[in-house]
């Protein structure tokens, strides 16, 4: 008996039968080449298949004459149709449903430059990227509809269940549908009625060309955060029109678009989790008998529950959660929760395909391997004593798993729990999720055998005492005090780093007087999440970067959560300043240079100083230990500073080698 019963309850679209309601939201993954499914895109969809979702929605397909993308999955002609029917294969031979999203990004961008192939509604620039389209004609919109179509049906004969429509997040259909961005006078723009032609001939024409046992499905807008686009009431007539048209299988609604609200389409721990619901429950009403998918941070099987038991949906969008754990569906209903790997709603998966090259994932370094979602790592020949020196995330995924391979694994950790500095961080503003990590690697040590000394910091003599093999320094790294900063300060103690205020702060809620000055040489999120604390605890904040903006080694999402909250705060960002000397601080005051021209401003009224910059591996172990004949490795900070996504991912490979 599973303790979700909705969550598990099988249901039809279309005549074709979900096992369950758990379904993958669309993510790009950067798997394909050549227009042709990877192996690692079919290990990643065949994983969550068969880890228990009962509906894969892809990512956009290139589908139409417009949008050739190499890296799209190739449906226009039949050069891609062994990779779509090797796809289909692999997910619904796991009784799972696969669908492909129809998607244009039309004016929309958010890489760096302009698209200049961009075609949209109206000559208008894009509200992010300034990109002003190729304004489509009637003719070529027809068209186009006639290739999706065309396209959908080659899905069909390749053994694909259905289409999903991406009418949200500020992309081309988006668009269309918005007053603020389509101020057509032809069929295709002015009211409603027009405004939602387009979307409404292209569910026709896929109807026409697919029949009725093809789902169709669309993300639609709720509310975009733009001003005289669409809010709720807007989104509410909308969904009122396309549910009167009929046509569709199911719909969700999202949120933001290409402008300052595209953060709003990831929420992450600075809100409140899965906020969305009301008014998706609220948008559903327009047409209740289409069945509704929720969406949007929701990461535990109690909140998938809850969303359709009252009634607000009647199926569960995952993205990011399945991204970290394909075996979410099958672990919840089994009632195994505690192994699951959570979703941190970080949104480096996001980053990784936006500014790296493939998807991943903070908490879950093997996406996309061929045994990811069964994988238990392979037992040794023979065990070796393995100490690990340092007890943060690192630290604790090598010791899991070298445990797991049959290692006897001791760690050594000098704080009270584990975690280390990822734990302070998830003490900070919006990092709470950031435990699921080291939970679930302490779990799953304690699991395989793992012993914890906690609370000590290891000395030469500790760790030689336990007469290792192998040690592994997880020690971590201290971050380098700014040159400006006299010696004696340092030494007193008067300037801490800011691990080392935000530790001292810890249970503080008196507000100090004055202001504090933040010196950013740091720009990750673990920064702004500080700032955010420290805006509670002194009247004024001023952030100070040499660079030309805050956040820059942020994803743009995160970097424009993080401009929004700070705004919000009031906190003072000085941009393209730094101090150069102390002079004045015993009054409270400090002079500021720009880096470029040398101009000088002064800040006063200073109560503290802090500062976040780059950082030192503790790395003083290494070298006695080798003197003495160990094998030693560096992982994590102590190996060289680096994120959390870096952290997780060289613990795994350690932690597999070792």
């Amino acid at each position: 008996m599973t303790a979700y019963p909705t969550l598990f309850e099988p249901m039809e679209l279309a005549g074709r039968t979900l096992r369950n309601r758990v379904a993958h939201a669309s993510i790009l993954t950067r798997f394909v080449r050549d227009g042709r499914a990877t192996d690692e895109l079919v290990n990643y969809h065949a994983s969550r298949a068969r880890g228990g979702a009962a509906m894969i929605v892809t990512e956009p397909l290139a589908m139409i004459s417009t949008n050739r993308d190499a890296g799209r999955l190739r449906a226009y002609d039949d050069h891609g149709h062994s990779s779509l029917v090797r796809l289909a294969e692999a997910v619904e031979s796991q009784d799972c449903r696969l669908l492909g999203q129809v998607q244009d990004p039309g004016r929309g961008r958010h890489e760096v430059g302009r698209n200049d192939a961009a075609v949209g509604a109206s000559a208008l620039p894009d509200d992010l990227s300034w990109t002003v389209p190729h304004v489509l004609r009637a003719a070529e919109i027809r068209q186009l509809i006639e290739e999706w179509a065309v396209a959908c049906r080659r899905l069909k004969q390749a053994g694909w269940s259905g289409v999903e429509l991406s009418a949200g997040h500020g992309h081309l259909f988006h668009q269309f549908l918005s007053p603020w961005s389509n101020i057509r006078e032809d069929a295709y723009g002015g009211d409603l009625d027009g405004r939602t032609r387009f979307v409404r001939e292209l569910i026709d024409a896929i109807r026409a060309e697919c029949g009725q046992d093809f789902i169709i499905g669309a993300k639609l807008p709720g509310d975009d955060g733009v001003t005289g686009s669409i809010d709720l009431d807007e989104a509410r007539r909308i969904a009122g029109r396309l549910g009167t048209h009929g046509g569709l299988d199911y719909w969700t609604f999202v949120w933001g678009a290409h402008a300052n609200s595209l953060w709003t389409h990831l929420p992450t721990a600075h809100g409140p989790r899965a906020p969305y619901l009301d008014s998706i429950r609220e948008l559903r009403s327009a047409a209740p008998e289409i069945a509704t998918g929720a969406i949007g941070y929701i990461t535990d099987p109690n909140e998938a529950e809850r969303a359709l038991e009252t009634g607000t949906a009647d199926l569960v969008f995952l993205g990011r959660p399945l991204i970290t754990d394909p075996a979410w569906p099958d672990k919840a209903h089994h009632g195994r929760e505690s192994e699951i790997r959570y979703c941190v709603s970080c949104n480096t998966c996001w980053r990784s395909i936006i500014d790296g090259s493939r998807l991943e994932c903070d908490n879950n370094p093997r996406v996309a391997t061929p045994d990811e979602v069964a994988w238990r790592p392979t037992r040794v020949a023979r065990s070796r004593r393995i100490v690990i020196v340092g007890s943060g995330i690192a630290g604790l995924e090598a010791a899991w798993i070298a445990a797991a391979r049959g290692h006897d694994v001791t760690v050594l950790g000098s704080g009270e729990e584990v975690g280390g500095k990822t734990r302070l961080h998830a003490t900070l503003p919006g990092g709470e999720n950031l435990s699921s990590i080291y939970d679930y690697q302490y779990l799953a040590g304690k699991r395989h055998g793992v012993r914890f000394e906690l609370g000590m910091v290891a000395s030469l003599s500790d760790v030689s005492a336990l007469r290792p093999d192998t040690v592994l320094l997880a020690t971590g790294a201290t971050m380098r005090p700014p040159s400006f900063l006299p010696a004696d300060y340092l030494d007193e103690g008067l300037l801490p780093d800011l691990r080392e205020l935000i530790q001292s702060m810890a249970g503080r809620s008196r507000r100090e007087s004055g202001r504090i000055m933040l010196l950013d040489r740091d720009h990750t999120e673990m920064t702004y999440a500080a700032a955010l604390r420290l805006a509670g605890l002194f009247e004024q904040v001023t952030l100070v970067t040499p660079r030309e903006r805050i956040a820059s080694d942020c994803s743009l999402v995160n970097r424009q959560e993080i401009y929004q909250r700070l705004h919000d705060r009031h906190i003072e960002i000085i941009t393209c300043h730094e101090p150069r000397n102390a002079n004045g601080l015993e009054e409270g005051k400090l002079e500021l240079v720009n880096v470029y021209n040398d101009d000088i401003r002064e800040i006063d009224e200073l109560a503290a100083i802090s500062y976040a910059t780059a950082r030192v591996p503790n790395d003083a172990l290494r070298e006695p230990l080798e003197e003495l004949g160990v094998d030693v490795h560096t992982v994590g900070d102590c190996h060289a500073p680096r994120s959390v996504l870096a952290a997780t991912r060289q613990g795994y490979q350690l932690g597999s080698t070792v």
